[in-house]
């Protein structure tokens, strides 16, 4: 399946949302060149990462929509419910913001680490799944390859970074996707982390609420953590669950 075939299929689900107002048509479409990626005059590579400020009321104007522009194509963050959670038949499961919220907070209350940059990991946490506000959560049953996963993703979030046009802001959110995705600083490692811990607590939490067995999320996790403070939270929500058994 090309990309663009992956991309349609997966908006064309009955939990995802129509993209077509997102993409330009190119990038939906494209038969003759199905890996064709965004046209070039949207790309963030086109917009000056320069730290100089809008001289004018009109420029300052664009940059005020674009913003808003973005945020409202965030949005798709907090309707887009997490599809496992949904495959499992789980009754009003948590949105992909959710998830991110809740990262964030966990990086906010997380002792601190020598060398380890706190900020750093909650804006990580807060923008590590935000090009599925296009492209959607693609877990692995959605049977898109991991390198191409990783390609649409890439796309969306240049097309968000591009939407922003606030050139300090769009560079700073990818290159903190960029760290996340390549897993390439002590603060991603942590924030990977969290991302398991976030997804093995709130398992626990439908477990509990709903009578959901959900082992197979808690064994997808396991022996994967890269970080004391992820092993000894994975740990406690195990130790957890194991007596809620008894």
């Amino acid at each position: 399946m090309s990309g663009s075939q992956a991309l349609t299929s997966l908006c064309s689900k009955s939990h995802r949302y129509s993209c077509s107002s997102l993409f330009p048509p190119s990038i939906l479409s494209s038969s003759s060149n199905p890996r064709r990626r965004i046209p070039r005059q949207i790309r963030p590579s086109t917009v000056r990462m320069s730290s100089s400020h809008p001289a004018s009321s009109s420029a300052a104007s664009s940059t005020t929509s674009s913003a808003i522009d973005f945020l409202t194509l965030c949005h798709r963050l907090k309707t887009t419910k997490r599809a496992g959670w949904i495959r499992r038949g789980v009754k009003g499961p948590e949105s992909i913001a959710d998830h991110m919220y809740r990262m964030g907070i966990m990086a906010l209350v997380a002792s601190d680490i020598p060398g380890i940059d706190r900020d750093r990991c909650i804006k990580m946490a807060l923008v590590h799944d935000i090009a599925e506000a296009i492209v959607g959560d693609i877990t692995p049953s959605d049977g898109v390859p991991k390198s191409e996963k990783s390609r649409m993703e890439r796309e969306a979030l240049d097309h968000m970074c591009a939407l922003l046009g606030e050139p300090s802001r769009a560079k700073e959110i990818h290159e903190l996707w960029m760290e996340y995705e390549e897993n390439s600083s002590p603060e991603a490692n942590i924030v990977k982390d969290f991302d398991k811990v976030e997804m093995i607590l709130q398992a626990l939490e439908y477990e509990n609420e709903q009578g959901h067995d959900l082992e197979e999320f808690f064994q997808s996790t396991a022996g994967k953590f890269q970080t004391e403070v992820g092993k000894a939270w994975a740990a406690e929500i195990a130790s957890r669950r194991k007596k809620n058994k008894h």
